[in-house]
C-alpha cells in the first residue's frame, strides 16, 4: 500500500471497527440518513399493505375466484412476503453499506429473495399464459384453464422454485461454508460458481423473458386484429351516428382491456430486465457490492412488489370497490362475499 492509500484507509470507517477484515462502511449526514429511511419505510408499507389488500380480495370475494385472479393472489404473496421478509434487510443493508445480521439471517435472506424472485418471475409467465388462452383461444379458454389447473400451475410454481433455489445453493458450498457468504465483515451474499450462473441467468431471465415477449407479441397481434373485426362489423350493422358512438366505445374498450391484460408483465419485464443484462455485461461485477448502479437496480426488482397494487387501482375496478369494502369494515358482514364488485357499465 502506498502512504496515500494508507491514509484513506486509516480515515475509513469501518462496519465492525474491531475486525482487521472489516468491510468499509460509507458514511452519510443525518439528513440524508433520515430521507433515506423514511422514503424506504413508505416503500415497505406500501408493498406490504397494497399486496395484503389484494389477498384479502380475491381470498374473500367469491366473485374473484377465478383462475387469472388465483394466479394474481399468487404473486401478491410472494410480492407480500417481498415487503415483509426481504425489503427490510436490502434497506438496512443499501441505508448503511453494511450487514449486521449475522451468517444465518444472511444464508435465510439469501434464499427467500431468491426464491421470491423466481416465483414472481414463472407467475407473470403464467399470467401472460393464461393472458394468451383467453385471448388468442377464447373459446375453449374455460376448458383449458380452469381453477384446478390454475392452482396446479401455482403449487407446481412455488415447488420448484424452491427445490431449484436449494439445490443452487446447496451444490455451491453456501451451506457449510461460511466464507461464501462474507468476502469480508459486514458483507452478505451467496457464491456460485460460472456454470451455475450461467444455467441460472438461462432460467430465471432468458427462459421467462422469451415466452413472456412471445406471447405478449402475439396477443397484441390478435388484440389489434379483434378490434379492426369489431369496427368493421360496427360500421356496417349500426347507422352512421350510432357507429360513430359505438366504434368510440369499442376502441375505447379494446384499448383498456388489452393495457389491463397486459400491464403487470410489461412493467414485471422493464423491472426485471435492466438487472440481468448488466449482469450479461459485467459478468465479473461484485453484484454484493454497495456501489449506487448495482443497488439501484436490485431495488427496481423489489419495487415492482410495490407497483403491482398500483397498477391494480388504477386499471381493476374490482380492486378499487374492494379496498373500500376492506377500509369500511364491510367485508366483516355476513355475505359480504358475495358482493358484486363489477360495475354494471363496465
Amino acid at each position: 500500500l502506498t502512504s496515500m492509500e494508507v491514509t484513506e484507509l486509516q480515515a475509513a470507517h469501518f462496519c465492525f471497527e474491531s475486525y482487521n477484515s472489516s468491510c468499509i462502511k460509507e458514511v452519510r449526514s443525518t439528513a440524508v440518513y433520515v430521507v433515506m429511511y423514511i422514503s424506504a419505510v413508505a416503500v415497505v408499507v406500501l408493498t406490504v399493505c397494497g399486496n395484503l389488500v389484494v389477498i384479502i380480495s380475491i381470498s374473500h370475494f367469491k366473485q374473484l375466484h377465478t383462475p387469472t385472479n388465483f394466479l394474481l393472489l399468487s404473486l401478491a404473496v410472494a410480492d407480500f412476503l417481498v415487503g415483509l421478509t426481504v425489503m427490510p434487510f436490502r434497506i438496512a443493508v443499501l441505508i448503511e453499506t453494511c450487514w449486521y445480521f449475522g451468517e444465518t439471517l444472511c444464508l435465510l435472506y439469501n434464499l427467500f429473495c431468491a426464491v421470491l424472485t423466481l416465483v414472481s418471475i414463472y407467475n407473470v409467465v403464467c399470467i401472460a399464459i393464461d393472458r394468451y388462452f383467453a385471448v388468442c383461444d377464447a373459446l375453449q379458454y374455460s376448458n383449458k384453464i380452469t381453477v384446478n389447473i390454475a392452482w396446479s400451475m401455482i403449487s407446481l410454481n412455488w415447488f420448484l422454485s424452491l427445490i431449484y433455489i436449494l439445490a443452487l445453493v446447496y451444490f455451491n458450498g453456501n451451506f457449510s461454508n461460511s466464507q461464501n457468504l462474507f468476502t469480508c465483515f459486514g458483507e452478505c451474499s451467496v457464491s456460485i460458481d460460472e456454470t451455475s450462473a450461467a444455467v441460472d441467468l438461462l432460467i430465471v431471465f432468458f427462459v421467462p423473458s422469451s415466452i413472456m415477449i412471445t406471447l405478449n407479441l402475439k396477443i397484441f397481434a390478435v388484440a389489434r386484429r379483434h378490434a379492426k373485426v369489431i369496427s368493421a362489423v360496427t360500421d356496417q350493422t349500426i347507422s352512421m351516428n350510432e357507429s360513430k358512438t359505438s366504434t368510440k366505445l369499442s376502441k375505447k374498450s379494446g384499448t383498456k382491456a388489452a393495457k389491463t391484460l397486459g400491464i403487470v408483465v410489461v412493467v414485471f419485464q422493464l423491472c426485471l430486465s435492466p438487472y440481468y443484462t448488466f449482469t450479461l455485461i459485467y459478468p465479473n461485477v461484485n453484484l454484493s457490492s454497495s456501489t449506487v448502479v448495482i443497488n439501484f437496480l436490485v431495488w427496481l426488482i423489489f419495487f415492482n412488489s410495490s407497483l403491482n397494487p398500483i397498477i391494480y387501482a388504477l386499471f381493476y375496478p374490482w380492486f378499487q370497490k374492494s379496498v373500500k369494502l376492506i377500509v369500511t369494515l364491510r367485508i366483516c358482514k355476513s355475505a359480504s362475499s358475495l358482493i358484486n364488485l363489477f360495475p354494471e357499465n363496465v
